[in-house]
């Protein structure tokens, strides 16, 4: 059963990301605060659900959250500060989208989700000084498997793979050849061997393994 709050005395958002080791394609945060009421037996992490139970679960949280929001990072953004610092950017860029503010956040992962060395948007530039003393001025903490103990981070977990699915599945209509609408952009070898076969697109992470004498490992 997972666990409603970290702290009991907060406004709490949970927020997590979801295509941190694909090889096309955005990756995607989402953040979420729940009412103190809400309750549900089918939420779990979205890698232990169904895509079946996460399509039943997506309108339940958008409509039962008192907040939510979601954040797509393109390839361009990836290669630039990579893949990790764009995984946190996300979830923050969800955190400054929420209304109410949350008093606190739990993230899923172990990486801290405010950086001594600064935060990065999207131009490769940081945030505006009003921004970063926002996302300072909540505490947060980092929960390892965090998706799988907390309501409000699962609940992100589910919106930010269902969110990303649909931006795959659209892309996948521009460039069929990379079959997007089943893999999402995940390393696959029909992946890689379209990769190899058709070279990348715009859509791929440059950063990424994408070299043909790469591609032709078994990773």
């Amino acid at each position: 059963m997972l666990s409603f709050y970290y702290h009991t005395t907060h406004l709490e958002a949970g927020t997590d990301e979801a295509g941190r080791g694909c090889l096309a394609g955005p990756v995607t945060a989402a953040a979420v605060i729940f009412p103190p009421d809400f309750k549900n037996q089918i939420l779990n992490d979205s890698k232990q659900l169904s895509e079946k139970s996460r399509e039943i679960l997506r309108p339940v949280i958008e409509l039962s959250a008192t907040t939510f929001a979601i954040t797509h990072l393109q390839p361009s953004e990836i290669d630039l500060i990579n893949i990790l610092n764009a995984s946190i950017k996300a979830m923050q860029e969800c955190v400054l989208k929420l209304d109410p503010r949350p008093e606190y956040i739990i993230v899923d992962g172990n990486s801290p989700f405010i950086k001594k060395k600064g935060i990065l948007n999207s131009s490769g530039k940081i945030f505006t000084h009003g921004e970063i003393e926002i996302l300072e001025s909540i505490p947060s903490t980092s929960i390892v498997k965090g998706d799988s103990k907390f309501m409000s981070i699962a609940a992100a977990s589910v919106l930010a793979k269902t969110y990303r699915d649909d931006y795959m599945n659209k892309i996948h209509e521009e460039f069929p050849m990379y079959n997007w609408k089943k893999n999402k952009g995940y390393p696959t070898k029909e992946h890689r061997e379209a990769i190899r076969k058709y070279g990348v697109t715009k859509y791929h992470r440059m950063s990424f393994r994408l070299l043909p004498e790469q591609l032709s490992l078994d990773i």
